[in-house]
């Protein structure tokens, strides 16, 4: 049989390529799991396990587990989120992976997956707040170009807000950063303070690392509650704001969904001492890893991967869900565009419209359909709305 070398588009080199790509989306979650990583894998599993081997020690990633599932008895969350992803169990597992024959192809194929990943197209650098916790920021795009800031889901690698990042950086100056407490050893966490106060300080930290003196300020999910602080606290820094489908808590009478009723409560018993972080994790981690889309699972389960770090992500969004917004809407000067949807189940819309409704320059855009995890994927149209408010209120270069 002829060697398969061929490093082009062709069969042999994409599955490589697809699977080279899926590992390195899998980095912030490897590196948090204790290693060696289990992970699940059928024994029909399209790609042998040389392969995967050689692929994450190319990419100097934690080394994996995969001797696989045993028979009869149900694989954990985390296995089977990162076979799934690596298409070694789950709807995709048997998919054919062909073998190449010269591992130096398979190296070239890796190494150009790796080229083009997040952490290349991103920079990542560690800098310190005012009060001494260690951030970890990512910048993208041009200096000089129109400054934007994405406050993301508190908690959350970066990872989760890749789409935004990588649609906004080819016209805008854009930077990231995630959550205080999850960048330094767990010891220094300990001490840390997570308040709004601190967190919404992070974000001009950012803005400061990255030379940025004004920008638009650009905030999803519980980063949006962080974005209106911000901008009520720093006015002189920010030229707009957008706040998408914003968790918001407005008081006694704030709307909220079911899902944001029980999270809240769960996260109030750790943070209060209620209930020790150990007692809730593994359970809350169960419940809500059936309703994860597959394609984000590895990235929206990340705070719940290990009992330390759920403890930080129910400190830093017990603040954010904890905090009444109302106090710091009015003082909101900036144009302000507010998107929610219409079914989305994960933050209630109606929150949104309230908010929308406190502030003096707020343009409200109500999709009819989109649940909160769209947000991240880039579904049609948010790019687009994005840009035209940007050309309305153009940040300063």
């Amino acid at each position: 049989m002829p060697s398969r070398s061929a490093e082009g588009t062709g069969a042999p080199g994409e599955p490589v390529a697809r699977l080279a790509r899926a590992a390195l989306s899998l980095r912030p979650l490897l590196e948090v799991l204790p290693a060696p990583v289990a992970v699940s894998r059928d024994a029909r599993a399209g790609a042998s396990a040389e392969l995967v081997e050689r692929i994450t020690r190319r990419l100097a990633l934690p080394a994996l587990d995969l001797r696989g599932t045993v028979p009869g008895q149900e694989p954990g969350t985390f296995p089977r989120i990162i076979g799934e992803r690596l298409g070694l169990t789950g709807p995709a597992h048997g998919e054919p992976c062909a073998e190449l024959d010269d591992p130096a192809v398979v190296d070239r194929i890796v190494d150009a997956a790796a080229a083009g990943d997040f952490d290349c197209f991103a920079t990542r650098s560690t800098v310190e707040t005012p009060d001494g916790t260690p951030l970890r920021v990512h910048t993208a795009g041009r200096p000089g170009s129109p400054a934007v800031v994405l406050a993301s889901a508190p908690g959350m690698p970066a990872r989760l807000a890749e789409w935004w990042i990588r649609a906004l950086a080819p016209t805008h100056h854009v930077v990231t950063w995630e959550s205080r407490g999850l960048s330094g050893p767990p010891e220094a966490s300990a001490a840390t303070a997570y308040g709004l106060a601190e967190q919404s300080t992070d974000l001009v930290t950012a803005m400061d690392s990255a030379g940025m003196a004004r920008a638009h300020v650009m905030g999803l999910c519980g980063g949006a509650v962080l974005a209106v602080v911000a901008a009520a606290l720093h006015p002189e820094r920010v030229v707009s704001l957008s706040l998408w489908h914003g968790d918001f808590e407005l008081g006694p009478e704030s709307p909220k969904t079911e899902h944001q009723r029980n999270l809240q409560a769960l996260m109030a018993m750790v943070t209060d001492g209620r209930a020790p972080a150990g007692a809730i994790h593994g359970t809350l981690c169960r419940a809500i890893s059936g309703g994860v889309p597959a394609d984000l699972a590895h990235l929206v389960l990340h705070p719940y991967a290990t009992v330390e770090l759920f403890s930080r992500y129910c400190a830093l969004n017990g603040a954010v869900m904890g905090t009444d917004l109302r106090p710091h809407l009015s003082s909101v000067t900036a144009p302000v565009l507010v998107v929610t949807s219409e079914d989305d189940s994960t933050a209630h819309p109606e929150g949104s419209l309230l908010v929308a409704r406190r502030l003096d320059r707020a343009d409200t855009w109500i999709r009819p359909h989109g649940d909160h995890v769209s947000l991240f994927r880039g579904a049609p149209g948010l790019l687009d709305r994005m840009a035209a408010f940007l050309d309305r209120h153009p940040a300063p270069a």
